[in-house]
């Protein structure tokens, strides 16, 4: 299923609960494509990092090769922050007087750790590795933070475009109101000396306002139709047999299904194998159990499970044992 939704699709998302295992599986099928001769970017957006730990080599905010064929990232929210502020601030300064400069500067240094500002600058390096890696790369691979993180972040784009759309419309109304004032000013030759050159500058300025708000909503409104685009984009949930990882798959596929997210798959990992003594096979019919509610909630989902495996996956010949059980899993 896992290798079959990375040969159809050109994103690849993978969330659920903390613990379940989803750098692993990510990176695995990630990998799996890689070797079968894809051009693959595998990237983290998860706070706690662990690619690095789990390749066994330091990945950091700009593509690092993994393999032939496999680049990966981590980003970082506090860098990521940083630039959103700078561009933003750098916009900000274009269009408003010097005079101005110091308070822009003091608002955007509180903004550094208001609500959401992680969210929203995570989102607008998330659009432009979707918009500039998609025709770069045959797949990108997301490894997300917890559940509910992430179903944060997948609305934000919708939300995005609604506000910079909002922006844009009563952007128009003031040009349009503009317009109308300059047109009066021609009809007198005292207004008209005012108005004429001294609104060239201010014209300017609202072409740029203009630009910077299209240039915004192009990027959220691709990221928003890339996520929504199930032949594009499908989400993989990653659990474990147990009932709270069950019960916030459910959770989240809800979440998912309401913004119009496909998911296109569940992922049961660590699953304790058959016939290997007393305490596994209680184990196995406990799991079973809760896989059962599962069953009874989203039994139409694809599903596919993955055998606890005997040591840790760490570094790249292990992962790929792990990405090799893909295929026949």
């Amino acid at each position: 299923m896992l290798l079959d939704l990375a040969s159809s699709h050109k994103v690849l998302f993978f969330g659920g609960k903390g613990g379940v295992g989803k750098t692993t599986v990510s990176a695995a099928t990630a990998l799996a494509t890689a070797n079968a001769g894809g051009k693959v970017l595998l990237v983290s957006t998860d706070p706690a990092h662990n690619l690095g730990h789990l390749f066994a080599r330091p990945v950091g905010p700009s593509p690092v090769r993994i393999t032939a064929g496999l680049e990966a990232i981590e980003l970082d929210p506090n860098e990521s922050v940083e630039t959103h502020i700078k561009e933003v601030s750098q916009a900000l300064h274009q269009l408003m007087p010097v005079t101005q400069h110091g308070e822009i500067d003091k608002h955007m240094a509180l903004s550094r750790d208001a609500p959401g500002m992680h969210e929203a600058a995570l989102l607008e390096r998330i659009a432009d590795i979707v918009q500039d890696g998609i025709g770069s790369y045959d797949l990108i691979v997301f490894d997300t933070a917890p559940s509910g993180h992430t179903a944060r972040l997948m609305v934000l784009p919708e939300m995005m475009s609604a506000w910079t759309e909002g922006l844009i419309k009563r952007r128009e109304k003031a040009d349009r109101f503009a317009e109308v004032v300059r047109d009066l000013g021609r009809d007198s030759s005292m207004q008209d000396k005012t108005v004429g050159g001294a609104n060239l500058a201010e014209q300017e300025k609202e072409s740029r306002i203009r630009q910077i708000l299209l240039r915004r909503r192009h990027k959220f409104g691709h990221l928003r139709d890339t996520l929504s685009d199930k032949d594009l984009t499908s989400f993989v949930i990653v659990l474990a047999a147990e009932r709270l990882p069950v019960l916030e798959t459910i959770e989240l596929h809800q979440q998912l299904c309401r913004i119009g997210v496909t998911v296109g798959g569940l992922v049961v990992n660590k699953r304790s194998p058959e016939q290997q003594g007393e305490f596994l096979a209680a184990r196995r019919a406990q799991e079973n159990k809760h896989l059962k509610t599962l069953d009874e909630s989203l039994g139409v989902v694809p599903r596919q499970e993955l055998a606890l495996a005997g040591q840790d996956v760490v570094g790249l010949p292990a992962l790929e044992v792990f990405s090799a059980a893909l295929a026949k899993a």
